[in-house]
């Protein structure tokens, strides 16, 4: 299960998407100051921080065994970097969080980022548009290591970078709420043509330094230890037979091994780290090879966009070809760095081209989409270990309907079997997939549209205190995992 939460204010500080998300900028695109009370009474960011006991409480009953939550980088950080000290009543938090997890024999999976720039760093420089915000965002993500990494084993560096510099840096429909003139006066400053692909490029160097970060310091595999600066600097052989009982001799006896000045003493961790893309499949119009030519264009520009560096070190051709110099160049070291840079992909899918409408304008019910999907990453990119990191489906948050039809949500029952089919069908044919989570345990603040649109397995009455209430579809997922349990 996935979820997301987080109060208005994390530590007294502010969040830059809860600005955005309450139009909170002046005429001027400048930030007034905000308390509190510049927020509606009631005013909550997400459902799960409140009621977290419950939550996990929930889970265990209906039988999942791994938890995706997000982590504020604000309410680590209040001012977003380490000279603003550390928030220890935001450890604290995610610590309880994580143990109350652990204590139901759920798995966290931990996200870093899910588009919550701190407000104070996007003031200073302007958030990812600045090379400044990796070193930021890498001592941001030590902290968490080193506090949450001895129980947390599963990481994920950030959320659909997809979504957030086209969606928050071309369209302007999401935080920092960047674009061009021409985009219908959303926006009061940004260059749509070219801030998206800074954006995004900053959060690849800040995915691959963490990532390097975390196998050279954190992971203690055998092969981290084989790629670290220690074996590297000193020339030796990272394949002989006496480096590799020496160092299968210091994992199996737990002890620390020393990679060099300032890059060892830590605990083994033995935990995996990886980033999660968002995209959906694209089903050419017809046979004729330009449908089939802009097919593949456009999941160069959506999926390509973070994959081809992962996978190859460099942006996909169609896009170095359209972009030009607007797309920014990877040095021969930052593309050797990013080639490679993850132990697992997450991907999130919705949605295909064509079929049935769903509540949101974007979501058309598609199954067989994911299989295709994951099969097109199978042949393309080397079939990496994947989990299905989100999957879900929405209805119109409905007030007026009487809580006993709300409840019954037997289209979203169709989505969710039709799709894990589909999932099946894609493993038997060789994709290599981990895991999945559904978006979402509970019905939740979904960016740009708010409350106005219900994804949950479980109702959230957001007029009597929160209060969960398990629809048709908790019901399902509940016996399908027991089934699943007993073979």
């Amino acid at each position: 299960m996935e979820t997301k939460g987080a109060m208005v204010m994390s530590g007294g500080v502010l969040l830059l998407l809860l600005a955005f998300t309450c139009a909170a900028y002046n005429d001027a695109g400048e930030l007034p100051p905000i308390s509190r009370r510049s927020f509606p009474k009631g005013f909550i960011f997400g459902t799960s921080s409140s009621s977290y006991q419950e939550d996990v409480r929930i889970m265990k009953e209906m039988g999942m065994d791994a938890y995706r939550f997000s982590i504020s980088w604000s309410r680590i950080l209040p001012n977003g970097s380490l000279s603003g000290g550390v928030n220890r009543e935001g450890i604290n938090y995610y610590n309880n969080l994580i143990n109350e997890l652990l204590s139901k024999e759920v798995q966290p999976f931990a996200t870093l980022f899910h588009f919550d720039t701190p407000q104070a760093l996007e003031d200073k420089y302007k958030g990812f548009l600045s090379p400044n915000i990796i070193n930021d965002y890498k001592d941001y993500a030590e902290i968490c290591f080193k506090e949450f990494g001895d129980r947390v084993k599963h990481w994920i560096t950030f959320n659909e970078p997809w979504n957030f510099c086209s969606m928050g840096y071309a369209s302007g429909t999401m935080a920092p709420g960047r674009c061009s003139s021409w985009e219908k006066g959303k926006c009061r400053v940004g260059d749509s043509g070219r801030e998206p692909y800074t954006a995004c490029h900053h959060q690849l160097l800040a995915h691959a330094e963490t990532v390097r970060l975390y196998k050279e310091k954190y992971q203690f595999t055998e092969e981290a230890i084989r790629q670290s600066p220690f074996i590297r600097d000193n020339n030796l052989n990272r394949r002989s037979a006496k480096l590799s009982s020496i160092i299968q001799n210091y994992l199996l006896l737990g002890i620390q091994f020393q990679l060099g000045p300032g890059g060892g003493g830590r605990a083994l961790q033995k935990g995996r780290i990886g980033i999660i893309l968002n995209s959906e499949w694209f089903v050419p119009l017809s046979q004729s090879k330009s449908s089939n030519d802009a097919a593949r264009r456009v999941l160069d520009f959506m999926l390509g966009w973070l994959m081809d560096p992962l996978i190859r070190g460099d942006y996909p051709l169609n896009m170095r070809e359209l972009v030009g110099n607007r797309l920014p160049k990877f040095t021969k070291e930052q593309s050797e760095m990013v080639k490679g840079a993850f132990d697992f992909i997450g991907l999130n899918y919705y949605s295909s081209s064509y079929a049935e409408n769903a509540a949101s304008s974007w979501l058309h019910i598609y199954p067989q989409g994911l299989r295709e999907l994951l099969l097109y990453i199978k042949e393309n990119y080397g079939n990496p270990t994947i989990f299905i990191t989100e999957n879900g489906v929405d209805e119109v948050n409905n007030k007026t309907m009487p809580l006993k039809e709300a409840l019954n949500d037997n289209t979203r029952i169709e989505y969710y079997h039709k799709h894990l089919l589909a999932l099946r069908n894609a493993m038997r044919d060789g994709a290599n997939v981990k895991g999945y989570f559904a978006w979402s345990l509970l019905d939740n603040f979904e960016w740009a549209d708010g409350y106005t649109l219900r994804f949950g397995l479980n109702f959230v009455d957001y007029d009597d205190g929160m209060k969960r209430h398990p629809k048709n579809s908790a019901h399902w997922f509940k016996k399908f995992l027991r089934e699943m349990k007993q073979g």
